[in-house]
């Protein structure tokens, strides 16, 4: 398929937000990222759906939806309650390995809380698995960035503060956040309308177990990817230590934020393992969302 004029691309953009655009506290219609086949992609892939089976763990006793085949990312927008909104937004990111999204776990449980603190969530759907011949991480960062662009393109329209939009991220989805918030000085791809000439760099970044924050056999060095500088966003990281991605992700991130002078806070649990989402269990590091408003008020995000 030919790619759509920028002109036509931006009408059918802005036919789709009027129609998709949901009342407060509702979820609206996913919003297609690109016209077409989303940059680089060249083969097509089975299906969307769940790869769930009936033999994978439960998380706090409940299933999770593990979405495979993404071919077409999207952005779903939950805005906060009329009498709750901040005006602050963040872009989701699921984690999953950059295999599959833990669509629900890591994605509209997540926005479901932001909208209780009165910030919008926009769930990022972006593209998996790894692409042929790719880093695992170019194709979503291709969509993260031009999710923040859309998200700060439409802030009028839909009642957002241009300046206070955030990343949060799990596991893989950790590590595209951390991407996004370190790579935003150069487009991933080529320009596709007006809201492209818009920085993508997030205002805040909330990193909950992040993985590939490090090399797999280096503790003490940052991923060649992640270029940090003073430049990246404010940062909230939760992990724990018996983490089997390693809390050294954490520890060493933390210390190159720190280095570069950006404003960091950082929360090592004992004990929880990986993948809990925000489902509370009797584990304290499951009470992460309690610490992270905390931090979302002490930046003056949460301000009206």
């Amino acid at each position: 398929m030919k790619p759509l004029p920028t002109l036509t691309f931006a009408l059918m953009v802005s036919t789709m937000l009027a129609a998709g655009l949901p009342a407060h506290g509702e979820a609206g219609a996913p919003i297609r990222l690109w016209p077409g086949k989303a940059p680089g992609d060249t083969q097509s892939l089975p299906a969307e759906q769940d790869i769930s089976k009936a033999s994978d763990g439960k998380v706090a006793g409940r299933p999770v939806i593990r979405l495979g085949n993404v071919s077409e990312p999207t952005i779903t927008v939950y805005p906060a309650p009329a009498a709750k909104s901040t005006g602050a937004s963040v872009v989701v990111c699921p984690g999953g390995g950059y295999h599959i999204l833990a669509l629900d776990l890591e994605g509209t449980e997540v926005c479901e809380w932001l909208n209780s603190i009165g910030v919008t969530g926009v769930l990022l759907k972006y593209r998996v698995p790894v692409r042929p011949d790719r880093e695992p991480h170019a194709a979503p960062l291709e969509d993260a960035q031009r999710a923040i662009r859309l998200v700060r393109s439409h802030a009028t329209e839909w009642h957002l503060d241009p300046q206070r939009i955030g990343v949060l991220g799990f596991s893989a989805g950790g590590h595209l956040a951390a991407t996004a918030s370190t790579r935003f000085e150069q487009s991933t791809y080529p320009e596709v309308d007006a809201a492209d000439k818009l920085s993508s760099r997030p205002d805040f970044a909330i990193l909950v177990y992040p993985a590939y924050l490090t090399p797999e056999k280096a503790d003490t060095t940052v991923s060649t990817e992640l270029t940090v500088s003073q430049e990246t966003p404010p940062t909230f990281l939760v992990m724990t230590e018996d983490d089997p991605v390693r809390v050294e992700n954490v520890l060493t991130y933390t210390r190159a934020l720190k280095q570069a002078k950006v404003p960091v806070e950082a929360h090592l649990y004992a004990t929880g393992g990986h993948g809990y989402g925000l489902r509370p269990t009797d584990l304290p590091v499951t009470h992460w969302p309690t610490l992270a408003e905390g931090w979302l008020k002490s930046q003056g995000l949460l301000k009206k």
